[in-house]
């Protein structure tokens, strides 16, 4: 199975280094070609040459704007030639558009996954994302063999446009936690608390989560190299809102880590790693 893959932002660099590992062989395109240069994969020009070389191909991009381009842009992937192809999607969508996604690749006889991934660089290096796929049961089947390449824990959703709602659902524990986890961090010190003792009584306390394990670190060296970005969980947020809104249901828990983060936006952060949003609470 030849893989092609797009978009080589921090996750899709650390998912094409584990699929490289595990001995695959990747074609990629990437809108910024310097950023991919020293790469070791073999590199195409247009997101339609790499249809005509590769059976399988993944989408890591920001999100459904980023999608929509690839697909309909000059040279973009919908075109004759995505007939019996595969598009495993790993973007975190806007939970409509990716019913747009799924109709347009499938009616020109190619086979969409939506496909988003939970994790961020340091389980993606390890294979150990859990992805949650929506789309047809014979090519999720089909694929999943490639999936398990860097998922620990797959989940298979039929209904169109699941798998994105729960990746968003998913990520109001995530922001949440986050939040919470920095001002607990923030508020120990100013108890004259050593923070990193605060985050190791927190570890085995009630702070205890895969959020504070992977960012325990970062935490305490203020080291904000962007895994998951200050950006992506405030635009993940921000969708489920609207979902919440076309459900006619409040969502109580999500608004103020959503602000939170926007604030980090505002304050030209937006690039950092979604623990810093630490410094809200310490400064």
């Amino acid at each position: 199975m030849k893989i092609g893959f797009i978009g080589l932002g921090n996750l899709g660099q650390a998912i094409c280094k584990r699929l490289s590992d595990v001995g695959e062989t990747l074609i990629v395109y990437n809108r910024n070609k310097e950023k991919i240069e020293n790469l070791p994969y073999e590199k195409v020009d247009t997101p339609r040459e790499l249809l005509l070389k590769s059976d399988v191909i993944f989408m890591c991009l920001f999100d459904s704007d980023a999608v929509s381009h690839i697909l309909s842009r000059e040279n973009g992937l919908l075109c004759d030639e995505i007939k019996g192809k595969t598009i495993i999607d790993l973007t975190t969508n806007d939970y409509k558009d990716v019913l747009e996604f799924h109709d347009a690749i499938n009616s020109m006889g190619g086979n969409y996954l939506e496909n988003p991934v939970f994790g961020s660089v340091a389980p993606a290096l390890k294979g150990e994302l859990t992805v949650v796929s929506s789309g047809k049961e014979e090519i999720f089947k089909n694929v999943k063999p490639v999936l398990e390449k860097i998922a620990k824990e797959i989940f298979y959703l039929p209904v169109p446009s699941s798998a994105t709602k729960m990746k968003l659902i998913n990520n109001l524990c995530l922001g949440s936690f986050m939040a919470t986890i920095a001002e607990c961090t923030a508020m120990a010190e100013s108890c004259d608390i050593n923070k990193s003792k605060a985050l190791e009584i927190l570890g085995v306390g009630g702070g205890q989560s895969l959020v504070l394990k992977a960012k325990t670190q970062k935490l305490i060296d203020e080291d904000f190299s962007a895994h998951f970005s200050n950006n992506a969980i405030n635009k993940d947020l921000h969708l489920l809102q609207n979902l919440a809104y076309e459900l006619k249901k409040p969502l109580f828990s999500a608004a103020i880590p959503k602000e939170l983060f926007s604030k980090m936006k505002m304050l030209g952060k937006g690039d950092e790693d979604f623990s810093s949003i630490y410094q809200l609470f310490k400064n």
